[in-house]
């Protein structure tokens, strides 16, 4: 039986890739297990920390995470944010059973649905309910666009200067009208391109005075596009 917090979480889930194509009645039945809770975390709470073995999948319902890894000096490294309503987090290493090599922080007041393991195996005998099976084809899903995703990182960080890295990165979501909308922040594009933020910023602001960029926030505008496509 679904809770009247979990009926709550239904839009929310209608628009998460993990329950793509569930109909209600299906979200409910996934809301109904007892292997699935909401969980709280306050700022600076640490959802998972590295080294740590997974036991479930993550979904973000309210607040931001950001994903983090400690050097051997103890330096922090920003990865990646989680900070869209429905987006997923954890679910490789949960899959694989492969124990976390970067943490979870709560970076705001945070409340995140956990779906455990056990839902989605045959441990424990019997059969799979119609939404873990459901859950189990979109993750397929899911896993071959991150494959596909990192084949996309792969070519970019392949370039040699950090210029032809913007460049590739660029290129890849450019409209017909030469312009871009970064769906991302810039300490995440920063990640992506495995520089420094300043670093980025340099060299984008080097490209908008050399007349090849025009930079206002997240909307980029190619404005010579013969000598942006000098760095493909």
């Amino acid at each position: 039986m679904v809770t009247e917090a979990k009926e709550q979480l239904l839009p929310v889930l209608q628009d998460c890739s993990l329950t793509h194509g569930m109909n209600a009645a299906e979200i409910r039945e996934l809301l109904g297990s007892a292997q699935v809770r909401v969980r709280e975390y306050a700022k600076g709470d640490i959802v998972f920390h590295d080294g740590e073995m997974p036991h479930c999948i993550y979904i973000l319902l309210t607040g931001e995470v950001h994903i983090l890894k400690d050097t051997f000096s103890g330096r922090q490294i920003f990865l990646s944010e989680i900070a869209e309503p429905g987006d997923m987090f954890g679910e490789v290493y949960d899959v694989l059973g492969q124990p976390y090599d970067m943490y979870v922080e709560a970076v705001r007041p945070t409340r995140v649905l956990e779906i455990s393991s056990h839902l989605l195996s045959l441990d424990g005998g019997g059969e799979l309910s119609r939404s873990a099976l459901l859950v189990q084809r979109n993750l397929m899903r899911i896993f071959a666009r991150k494959a596909y995703f990192m084949a996309g990182k792969l070519k970019v960080l392949a370039s040699g200067s950090l210029r032809e890295k913007i460049v590739r990165f660029l290129f890849q979501h450019i409209g017909p009208d030469g312009c871009i909308e970064l769906s991302v922040s810039r300490e995440y594009l920063a990640a992506y391109l495995a520089v420094t933020r300043p670093s980025l910023s340099r060299e984008l602001s080097a490209m908008q005075r050399e007349g090849i960029l025009a930079v206002d926030g997240r909307h980029i505008r190619v404005t010579a596009m013969e000598r942006f496509e000098e760095y493909l």
